[in-house]
């Protein structure tokens, strides 16, 4: 595999994705991506239309949050799955629509705490590319056995893009 920082992302178009999870407002300075987890994985099982073993973590940002970037700003952050539809709702826990659109996805090795690849991918794959942030949800995929801390982590990251226009 390259060298994470020479990451060249897939430029996939998907049709939308139900999900059912746990949200949180918080910020970058003040991340509790971790507690999240914590309250959905002893939960995982009362969802019982999963799609996949896979899990979800999906970051909805105010349309303005990258031209206006502040670590303290807050956005929502979700611990989730997907799921064929949303016909049972597990208390406390609530439904998400995804919506259709275009993705850079990029498939990352490394541990999940290394702000790195996310340099990599707003200071130096997005200026060139071609394309813009678009105002959509960004989520990562992770593995079942996923562990953020392990080294050879593998997840997909997706940002949302639209071409840049001339």
């Amino acid at each position: 595999m390259k060298n994470n920082l020479e990451i060249i992302p897939e430029i996939k178009t998907i049709s939308g994705k139900k999900l059912m999870g746990l949200p949180l407002s918080m910020s970058l300075a003040d991340n509790m991506a971790l507690d999240l987890w914590r309250k959905l994985m002893p939960r995982r099982n009362e969802i019982k239309n999963r799609t996949t073993t896979d899990y979800i973590s999906l970051s909805v940002y105010p349309n303005d949050y990258f031209t206006q970037f502040d670590l303290a700003r807050t956005f929502e952050k979700w611990a989730a799955v997907e799921v064929t539809d949303f016909n049972i709702v597990p208390d406390g826990m609530e439904p998400f629509e995804l919506a259709a659109g275009l993705y850079a996805v990029f498939h990352y090795k490394g541990p999940g705490n290394d702000p790195a690849i996310f340099s990599h991918i707003f200071g130096i794959w997005l200026p060139d590319s071609g394309y813009v942030i678009d105002d959509r949800p960004h989520f990562e995929i992770l593995g079942e056995n996923y562990n953020a801390a392990d080294p050879n982590a593998e997840e997909e990251i997706w940002i949302p893009i639209k071409p840049l226009l001339m």
